[in-house]
């Protein structure tokens, strides 16, 4: 137990973890999602299988070499169980408030919306099951591993500022970029993925485990998903 003190971070890849994370980080931000469209082109597999595929394959790559750093980090995380729970609700709730004013200025400056949310959301529409699969399970597991262990904990030994920049920049591109190569306006929402970066990175630190990032992004993205299901069902019902 922690007794209110602050927990030391010792969360750290091995060499080989690293090498092997960081290398399959721009396999992941870029050569998988520019080819799984020529798939679905063909015809060979829907937009649905499509994007659950690039989850399957990163998360069998990367928990074949990070399993031990998971197993690794999760004693502090039920070791300090309770200080990692209040953590994750308090990020949780830094983000409602964070993503208000984000929210707000976006809306003040291109009232468009948010393209990856609209994606996901019709995925959601088309099959719940697999997307809440990918959202919910995959995608905090691979991406905590490459952007907050691999990012941000490699560069945090050499500047923690340094570490939160860049992985704050990269993770928020990562969400935007295919979307504005075909229209550069959508550049804008990268501001809308800072606050979530930011805490994320916060919740891995204040934790001391990547187990606290990984919660805190299960519980973002479950609620996200079920939110915009049921947003999305409503207005269909009203139709």
């Amino acid at each position: 137990m922690t007794n209110g003190k602050e927990i030391e971070f010792n969360s750290a890849l091995t060499k080989k973890e690293a090498i092997a994370t960081l290398l399959y980080l721009p396999v992941h931000m870029f050569l998988l999602p520019l080819i799984m469209p020529f798939f679905m082109y063909k015809g060979i597999i829907s937009e649905t299988w499509a994007n659950l595929l690039v989850y399957i394959i990163g998360v069998c790559y990367i928990v074949s070499f990070c399993w031990r750093f998971l197993r690794r980090d999760f004693d502090p995380f039920i070791e300090n169980f309770m200080h990692c729970v209040l953590q994750v609700c308090l990020c949780y709730g830094l983000m409602i408030l964070m993503n208000m004013v984000v929210n707000l200025l976006l809306f003040k400056l291109d009232p468009m919306e948010n393209p990856n949310n609209a994606a996901v959301m019709g995925l959601a529409s088309m099959e719940y099951g697999k997307t809440a699969a990918m959202a919910v399970f995959m995608a905090p597991v691979l991406e905590e591993i490459l952007f907050r262990a691999g990012v941000f904990g490699v560069l945090r030994k050499y500047s923690r500022i340094g570490a939160y920049i860049v992985s704050i920049l990269v993770f928020s591109a990562y969400h935007v970029w295919g979307y504005a190569i075909g229209n550069p306006s959508y550049w804008i929402y990268i501001v809308q993925y800072i606050p979530v970066s930011y805490l994320l990175c916060r919740a891995y630190e204040k934790c001391g485990s990547i187990w606290g990032s990984i919660s805190l992004h299960m519980v973002i993205n479950a609620i996200s998903v079920n939110l915009m299901y049921s947003l999305q069902q409503m207005s269909g019902a009203l139709m």
